[in-house]
């Protein structure tokens, strides 16, 4: 593999990864407070259906993404209620909201646009647009290290570079901040924040609320930077990755990069088969390399990566003693 080659690759693992990487950090919050969310694939479809179609009637990139944060926070609220205010259990919850939301995209879809549940392309300002990095040009001159900075590191969208800083933000909000402290504790030990005069309920709901706006930002950028509009079930599995990815980082921001850059990587090498045919000698079929994120998924669930042990109150609903 040349090193031209190597950056290509590199830089499709970033993109790739970014979506990942958004539902990884937003289950990470949830699971913290101690709310087990398996309706991440859900929030995304229903944000990138909402943010492709809002983004195509407006002509704004934008406006569709705040579209698909709207969306993905409405699961977030209806999740919030029947696993913290009812005490329903939060993993039927999470998957009847995948398959809700699963229904709806294509149904609204359809509706709006009668194009067999798909939105129309997008382009233009309806679509995120790569930016360009300053220096860039001036360092792609450079060995090894200016390409590298013009390719992989420059040129992306956005939400890319949104992902990317949310994850030391999310790591000092979580281990450097009281409210972080507190939303460890509640995933933990919610009888103790119940005993320090704070809302167990609250705190939770914030979690719920926040894993909404950044599964809005992933099904966003999906539909209105990775591709071009929305697609039936465009998502295709993603949510489980990131959930897989997560057990995988045990519950850290920076080990949850790592872990997406890796599943973006397998997809990335999945895309270029040629890669994998010249370094292996041997032609390898398309349908095994696509599976490869999704067997390294079961092999992360399968516990073969070490022991992940989740927040103590996790899945447990809180009652209030009274």
């Amino acid at each position: 593999m040349d090193y031209a080659t190597l950056l290509q690759i590199l830089d499709s693992t970033l993109r790739l990864a970014t979506p990942l990487l958004l539902a990884c950090l937003a289950g990470l919050f949830s699971e913290r407070a101690g709310i087990f969310d398996i309706g991440l694939e859900g929030k995304m479809l229903m944000a990138a259906m909402a943010s492709g179609a809002v983004a195509f009637l407006t002509g704004s990139a934008w406006v569709g993404l705040m579209a698909g944060i709207g969306a993905s926070m409405v699961l977030a609220v209806i999740h919030g209620l029947a696993s913290i205010t009812f005490r329903g259990n939060q993993l039927i919850s999470g998957v009847a909201l995948n398959f809700l939301a699963s229904g709806i995209t294509v149904l609204v879809a359809e509706d709006l646009f009668g194009q067999g549940g798909r939105t129309p392309p997008l382009e233009g300002a309806a679509r995120f647009q790569a930016l360009t990095l300053p220096l860039s040009g001036t360092l792609s001159e450079v060995p090894l290290l200016g390409p590298l900075y013009a390719e992989v590191v420059s040129g992306h969208t956005a939400l890319v570079y949104v992902a990317l800083l949310t994850v030391p933000l999310t790591w000092w909000v979580l281990f450097r901040t009281r409210f972080g402290l507190r939303l460890r504790a509640v995933g933990e030990n919610p009888e103790s924040v119940d005993t320090a005069g704070i809302s167990v309920t609250r705190l939770r709901y914030t979690a719920v609320l926040i894993t909404g706006v950044l599964c809005g930002i992933a099904g966003a950028y999906m539909a209105t930077a990775l591709q071009a509009g929305f697609g039936r079930e465009m998502t295709a599995g993603r949510g489980y990755i990131a959930l897989a990815a997560l057990i995988f980082a045990k519950w850290r921001p920076w080990h949850a990069l790592y872990a997406c850059l890796l599943f973006g990587f397998l997809q990335a090498l999945a895309l270029r088969p040629d890669v994998i045919e010249a370094a292996a000698g041997f032609k390898v079929p398309v349908p095994f390399l696509d599976a490869l994120p999704y067997v390294l998924t079961v092999i992360v669930l399968a516990g073969f990566v070490g022991k992940a042990i989740p927040p103590r109150a996790g899945g447990q609903p809180y009652v209030k003693e009274r």
